[in-house]
């Protein structure tokens, strides 16, 4: 079947499936753009947003790990609902909140060291005084963003996604009020500042995972889906099997989440205006990017479900389908990103010498949007059919052996400053994107002449 038949075929389905978790992904970008926004306008703007910005990279990344490993949900879940067997989803959804558990004291653990590491980069001493603090606020918000990502994974390999959607779009109207009161001492509560904003984002994620517990057993008591009927005992050879699926798809969102945390930290070494600037840079490029990631996150239902059922050329066809829409969108992100950086710029911040130093950077984002479209919903799909191996190896070989070396030598030695580092990792995405693109469709091939 050709391209143009495949997007005929899925395009109505994957749409129906992708809007509420594009919504989603939105909103849980918006959550840290909100975070920064308003950090931006208390006093000292750059050190200010830089706290944010170091804080939350490093965190992200290490939860990314515990959340990566929860991935092989999309996987497990997808496909024995495809096959229709709803009892199995639920006992994967059982072992995931069991696994979310137990990882949160092991990824707690560098969470607490990271003052240390925030030294040994010789991040700016003013960025890190506020960056602890703030660390220390999301830390406690550490398991229930672990259990909202594994109730999400679950419902929506089950089709269900607009809870998703309304979780974290609700969720988005809390976190700016606790913020405004938080942060700025309203309603006859403290000024906290910066941890405010910590303090509103942990009270966010509770929310959301409370919210999807809620819709589960309301679902459950009115389809009768046989839910708190699940055995609760501990199923270690799936509990495995969501590790061996997980484990390569954790990895590749630490490498990816940790070579934008790293570029983070050195590029604190700069001082607060870069810092700042990268931030607000990052953000922006990190908000286009959950467009295609939820578009992804459809590809890996869509493609699991076909396999379940069995049908190869359905899978071809939504994982085609989910690459297309992907590259343009991205492709129209990064136009906007070339035409509007003063008015992006000015949406965080009024420091003219932040708003003027941001342009660049977002040229060098709208370089790899096309490309970072692509490796989104390929990688995807690829997980939709099992395959979470080769894009971690791909985001290893393309960030940490090609993209941060040259983004290193070319600011530091070079003297390009922020914008070297976006230079390489520009390079890196790019290569990221052409490489998983061949990747799903020798993948085609394979599940034509197999299923």
């Amino acid at each position: 079947m050709s391209l143009l038949s495949h997007i005929r075929q899925e395009f109505r389905p994957t749409i129906s499936l992708a809007v509420p978790l594009v919504l989603a992904e939105l909103g849980w970008m918006t959550m840290g753009i909100v975070d920064t926004v308003m950090v931006g306008h208390l006093p000292d703007s750059a050190v200010a947003i830089g706290a944010v910005a170091l804080s939350s990279n490093v965190f992200t990344t290490i939860a990314l790990f515990g959340l990566g490993l929860l991935l092989g949900l999309d996987t497990l879940v997808s496909q024995a609902f495809g096959a229709g067997k709803r009892e199995d989803c639920h006992r994967s959804l059982v072992n995931s909140i069991y696994l979310s558990i137990a990882l949160t004291p092991l990824l707690l653990i560098p969470i607490w060291l990271m003052p240390r590491f925030f030294n040994a980069v010789g991040a700016n001493a003013s960025v890190v005084a506020f960056a602890v603090p703030y660390t220390n606020a999301l830390a406690y918000g550490l398991l229930p963003l672990l259990l909202f990502f594994a109730l999400r994974r679950c419902v929506q390999a089950m089709n269900m996604v607009r809870p998703v959607a309304f979780a974290l779009v609700s969720a988005n109207i809390i976190n700016a009020v606790g913020n405004y009161v938080l942060i700025y001492g309203k309603w006859g509560f403290p000024f906290m500042g910066v941890v405010g904003s910590g303090w509103s984002t942990t009270l966010s994620r509770g929310y959301m995972a409370l919210v999807l517990l809620v819709y589960l057993l309301w679902y459950d008591r009115k389809h009768r889906t046989d839910l708190l009927n699940t055995p609760i005992d501990v199923d270690f050879p799936r509990i495995k099997r969501l590790l061996v699926l997980g484990f390569p798809a954790a990895m590749q969102f630490t490498l990816e989440g940790g070579v934008f945390a790293l570029v983070t930290a050195l590029i604190a070494r700069l001082g607060p205006v870069p810092l700042a600037t990268h931030q607000i840079a990052l953000n922006t490029v990190a908000f286009t990017y959950m467009v295609p990631l939820g578009i992804a996150s459809a590809a890996a239902v869509r493609v699991g479900q076909a396999i379940g059922r069995k049908d190869a050329r359905g899978a071809a066809a939504a994982g085609d389908t989910a690459i297309f829409l992907g590259a343009v969108f991205m492709t129209l992100a990064g136009i906007c990103l070339l035409v509007f950086p003063r008015w992006i710029a000015r949406i965080y911040t009024p420091d003219e010498t932040v708003i003027r130093a941001t342009g660049m950077l977002l040229a060098a984002g709208a370089a790899f949007q096309l490309f970072d479209g692509l490796q989104t919903a390929a990688t995807g799909a690829l997980r939709g059919a099992g395959d979470t191996r080769t894009p971690m190896l791909c985001h290893f070989t393309a960030y940490w052996i090609i993209g941060l070396p040259l983004g290193y030598w070319l600011t530091f030695s070079r003297g390009m400053g922020a914008l070297g580092l976006w230079v390489g990792l520009s390079l890196a995405l790019i290569l990221i994107g052409i490489v998983l693109l061949a990747v799903w469709r020798r993948m085609v091939h394979k599940l034509a002449t197999t299923i």
